[in-house]
């Protein structure tokens, strides 16, 4: 027996455990470092930003029609607001309207799920609006029907896959003057101007060419999709924008 090739590879591989060790308190030191779930830093304070969920309650969201949160469906567990798989809630709507504004949040779900962000909706008109799509698209290119769309209306550029539970994405919608735009995971992947021509277009080719009024800018709630499938949320944060000029 070589003992010296022995123990040589007995070191070496103690020393590439200890550098996946290093590795993973690194990560560990990272994640620790930013700042917690559900709060704001100082400089996004500064910024206006407020948070529309604190990771304890849902005061901030209200069912669709409703004066009170739904006593089914969506729970708050582990500092996400999640909609439970299977059992339907129905949707939640924010309590306060927004005109101009910048909407972030941060989602997970699981393989095969489906939920949506909408944003002008009006109740009176029924549970509709805009609707940044959330769904788990794997293996399929940018459609009207995947994630980050202006679902039915516009599809988003070419972006990486969602990720999937246990991991999550960052989302955000920015709306000033008629400008819209859709982010995901950092990255801008639909711009639109509304009651442009193309936006009239893609509305009076999809199933909301009746809904009066859809396809340009409105006050309204930001709401939360109950598609029926599982999907957490948590981070959501909203900071109102000056109209532009």
């Amino acid at each position: 027996m070589h003992y010296g090739y022995v123990y040589g590879s007995v070191c070496r591989a103690a020393a590439v455990a200890l550098c996946l060790e290093l590795a993973g308190s690194a990560l560990r030191a990272a994640d620790d470092a930013g700042p917690p779930p559900n709060t704001l830093t100082p400089a996004e304070q500064a910024a206006g930003w407020r948070l529309l969920f604190d990771g304890q309650s849902p005061a901030h969201w209200r069912a669709f029609g409703k004066p009170g949160f739904p006593a089914q469906g969506w729970v708050v567990e582990n500092g996400w607001l999640k909609k439970v798989a299977g059992i339907r809630g129905g949707d939640i709507i924010t309590r306060e309207t927004f005109t101009d504004f910048e909407f972030a949040w941060e989602w997970r779900f699981p393989a095969r799920a489906n939920n949506g962000v909408k944003y002008f909706v009006v109740e009176k008109r029924g549970a509709v609006g805009h609707e940044y799509q959330m769904i788990d698209d794997s293996g399929r290119g940018p459609s009207k029907g995947g994630t980050a769309s202006f679902y039915e209306v516009l599809p988003p550029k070419a972006h990486a896959p969602v990720r999937l539970a246990p991991h999550s994405n960052q989302a955000r919608i920015r709306v000033r003057g008629n400008r819209v735009e859709h982010w995901l995971n950092g990255e801008k992947v639909l711009e639109y101007d509304c009651g442009s021509d193309p936006v009239m277009a893609g509305v009076a080719r999809s199933k909301f060419k009746n809904v009066n009024g859809f396809g340009r800018k409105l006050t309204g709630h930001i709401l939360l999709t109950d598609h029926g499938s599982e999907c957490a949320f948590r981070n959501l944060k909203v900071r109102p924008l000056p109209a532009a000029d």
